[in-house]
């Protein structure tokens, strides 16, 4: 097991090595950001629910003025898994669920 993050929505996500490996192979850049990942998850400035599927959420972490790191996961009951993460230079359209 990569981590396992307790969200402030009350599930966690989880992700394997090997799941790590396959998402740095698409998003290189995220190679020295694993713990902004996990603190994205863990303590986000933003949680927003995805337009597509009510059961993927963005967790978003401000790392600079107009630069966030993105945690992407979904939820099946109380479990959820990373899809990916990524950097953004905005926020996603969607509902607002959690704001710090």
């Amino acid at each position: 097991m990569k981590f396992d993050i307790k969200t402030p929505l009350g599930f966690t996500v989880r992700t394997t090595d090997e799941y790590w490996q396959k998402l740095l192979v698409k998003h290189p850049d995220l190679a020295d950001l694993e713990e902004l990942v996990e603190a994205a998850l863990q303590l986000p400035d933003e949680i927003r629910e995805s337009k597509r599927d009510s059961d993927v959420f963005l967790f978003y972490l401000q790392r600079r003025e107009k630069r966030w790191v993105v945690a992407v996961a979904r939820r099946l009951n109380e479990d959820g898994f990373l899809i990916t993460a990524y950097q953004t230079d905005s926020i996603k359209e969607g509902k607002q669920l959690w704001h710090r």
